[in-house]
């Protein structure tokens, strides 16, 4: 397998510990504790404690441009980490390029992790700061037409279930979504699950972990619901959902589901671009930043985020 690899990807692949989720407590602290890039001086960061679901407190970071005046479309950012693991923090240099480069205001939510918190909690959180947005839109000043949401991996997930969810509660309309190499298929029982199963940086192992923990007593259940899983989506569930970015790797656990989402998403009607990244495993772009094939990857999200949050379709104000 690692022949296939993108020659750009294969040393830091090589060199990339295994996850053993036996000690989740030292691979979370070992995440928080990254380096991280600086925070531009041009750019605002905010922290700032919004009521979550039942009032509980949720962190949400706001990322703004000090000296814009006018109204910007609105990014809600759900980070990645298999449902278990992540914080917003950890996504500050891509928040920062959306920022600059696709010229919109974006949150990014702290939500709760499983196995402490499973479904469905850190989607609530994610809702929560989704309606916080709307609900503080003067505040924040932000167009109420140009709202969107995005996320990798889980964080891929999480977006994919909030529009679903957004959608059949009525709550917050939606012009945008990009989940991108989406985590959506709690069965784990796709070719390209079982196909990637060494250290590729998230196999089947570590997926079979996520989901049990994610879904928690609900793992063996009938009846999943497909804001938990939303691979489990039929087409006419995603009727409606507004124009959607994604993309996967070829050597990434997630191609299949990812896949065959686009697919259901195209006849559902709804408006779809989609990108199959050869020899790249999952999270190829944000560990090997330098790569060209990363930096070639990381231009479409933002060229994404810019046109998807900028469309001429005016969406109801609810």
């Amino acid at each position: 397998m690692s022949k296939r690899v993108h020659p750009e990807l294969r040393g830091l692949l090589d060199a990339f510990p295994p996850l053993n989720f036996d000690f989740l407590d030292s691979v979370r602290e070992g995440m928080a504790s990254s380096p991280r890039p600086p925070i531009a001086e041009d750019i605002d960061l905010v922290n700032q404690i919004i009521d979550g679901p039942d009032g509980d407190p949720l962190r949400v970071c706001v990322y703004k441009l000090k000296s814009e005046t006018n109204r910007l479309p609105a990014l809600l950012w759900i980070h990645g980490g298999g449902y278990v693991m992540g914080v917003p923090e950890g996504d500050d240099g891509l928040c920062q390029r959306f920022v600059k480069e696709a010229g919109c205001v974006v949150v990014s939510v702290d939500y709760r992790l499983a196995p402490e918190h499973p479904y469905p909690a850190p989607l609530e959180d994610c809702y929560s700061a989704l309606k916080w947005i709307v609900d503080n839109s003067e505040e924040l000043n932000i167009d109420l037409n140009r709202i969107g949401i995005a996320g990798a991996s889980a964080g891929g997930g999480l977006t994919a279930a909030l529009a679903l969810l957004a959608k059949e509660r009525q709550g917050p309309n939606l012009i945008f979504q990009m989940p991108l190499y989406p985590m959506i298929n709690d069965l784990n029982d796709s070719f390209s699950n079982k196909e990637i199963t060494g250290n590729y940086v998230w196999n089947y192992s570590l997926n079979e972990y996520g989901w049990s923990m994610y879904l928690g007593d609900l793992k063996d259940s009938e009846n999943i619901p497909h804001h938990a899983a939303p691979a489990r989506a039929t087409v006419e569930d995603l009727k409606g959902l507004p124009y959607t970015y994604t993309c996967v790797g070829q050597l990434d656990p997630f191609r299949d589901e990812t896949l065959q989402y686009v697919t259901k998403l195209a006849q559902a009607g709804v408006d779809v671009d989609f990108h199959l990244y050869a020899g790249a495993y999952h999270g190829f772009e944000s560990l090997n930043p330098q790569a060209d094939l990363s930096n070639k990857t990381i231009r479409e999200y933002i060229d994404a985020a810019k046109y998807g949050l900028n469309r001429t379709i005016e969406v109801e104000v609810k």
